[in-house]
């Protein structure tokens, strides 16, 4: 594979890596403190922090903005996490689950779900929606494993994949009754508007778990970054390795895509962003990753929110209108 950009350090700053991730810290929880503090009118910060500590009972605080910006940043760290394995497995920087076509197989699921078992318990959603993101990765890869997981046979797999998967969810909604096709069309516009305190209480943890589960398989990621020829070399077996962060992957995009819609480019933008951040340090990379993602669908939903007041409009129109920009920009600069 000649993508080795993907992984490739960039050159080193002054600042360690430990303090710049320290930074970003600092940073992503200023952004979030803004982002509850910033509406339909603005709170003082003494009002604020003190409720999101649960110091003192807020109803604006702890019910309408604190869970929309928690969610913000599970489904965040969740496609950012995702799409940095995927280019790890891929080797290629223009994979992320919304290009190559997870997240529309996702959303097909979750669509499924709204539409035939509207009534079942929530629980179920997310497994549905998994079930549709492990079918469009398989795909992917039994499309593109003989080309070696070219640049060019990803990009045009995964715009077969997401017309063929939108194609299904269109006729699912068309097929659908009126009230449950406009539930699921708000939601596939990539929305937060769902948000609540019951979902973050496991949302929250399983996003925890599924950065902790990265990290333990940093050594693994390590090993992906080597060429076929060097593991083949060292006498390594990836194949295993690779299934299994293939099924994190699309695990994580299909829970962001069951509670937020199909959100697009975050997958895309957090790892390029990171790597740029934090060159050679793998499993700061995947902490940044996390946090930058949390941080550009937290930003998003604040301009949808604030910018055309006293309209909200969905996140996933934001962060498409910065993201499809520079996809194009990183298809052009591998294409020289």
């Amino acid at each position: 594979m000649t993508q080795a950009s993907t992984n490739a350090p960039m050159p080193s700053t002054k600042w360690p890596s430990h303090l710049r991730l320290a930074l970003l810290m600092i940073i992503s929880l200023a952004i979030l403190v803004m982002s509850v503090a910033i509406g339909h009118s603005r709170l003082p910060l003494d009002r604020v922090i003190p409720a999101m500590l649960g110091l003192n009972e807020d109803f604006i605080v702890q019910t309408l903005r604190l869970p929309r910006s928690l969610l913000a940043c599970s489904v965040g760290a969740l496609l950012g996490l995702s799409g940095f394995l995927l280019q790890r497995l891929l080797r290629n920087p223009l994979a992320s689950p919304d290009i190559v076509g997870i997240t529309s197989g996702a959303s097909v699921g979750a669509v499924l779900f709204i539409v035939v078992a509207a009534g079942a318990a929530p629980f179920w959603q997310p497994i549905w929606a998994f079930i549709g993101a492990l079918t469009a990765a398989a795909a992917l890869l039994g499309l593109t494993w003989k080309q070696r997981l070219s640049v060019t046979r990803v990009v045009l797999v995964g715009i077969c994949l997401n017309s063929g998967f939108a194609a299904i969810t269109t006729l699912l909604l068309v097929m659908s009754e009126s009230t449950t096709s406009a539930m699921a069309y708000t939601w596939l516009t990539g929305t937060l508007y769902g948000a609540n305190s019951a979902v973050n209480h496991w949302l929250i943890p399983a996003t925890v778990v599924a950065l902790l589960g990265c990290l333990l398989l940093k050594r693994e990621l390590a090993v992906l970054a080597l060429s076929d020829e060097q593991q083949v070399g060292l006498g390594l077996s990836t194949l295993p390795i690779r299934l299994l962060i293939l099924c994190l992957s699309a695990a994580m995009a299909a829970l962001a895509v069951s509670f937020a819609g199909a959100i697009g480019f975050v997958g895309l933008l957090a790892p390029h962003l990171t790597r740029q951040l934090l060159p050679k340090h793998l499993p700061g990379q995947l902490i940044g990753c996390a946090l930058i993602g949390a941080n550009l669908l937290l930003l998003a939903d604040l301009a949808g929110r604030t910018l055309f007041l006293p309209r909200d409009l969905p996140a996933g129109i934001f962060v498409s209108a910065i993201g499809g920009p520079f996809f194009i920009f990183l298809l052009a600069r591998q294409r020289r």
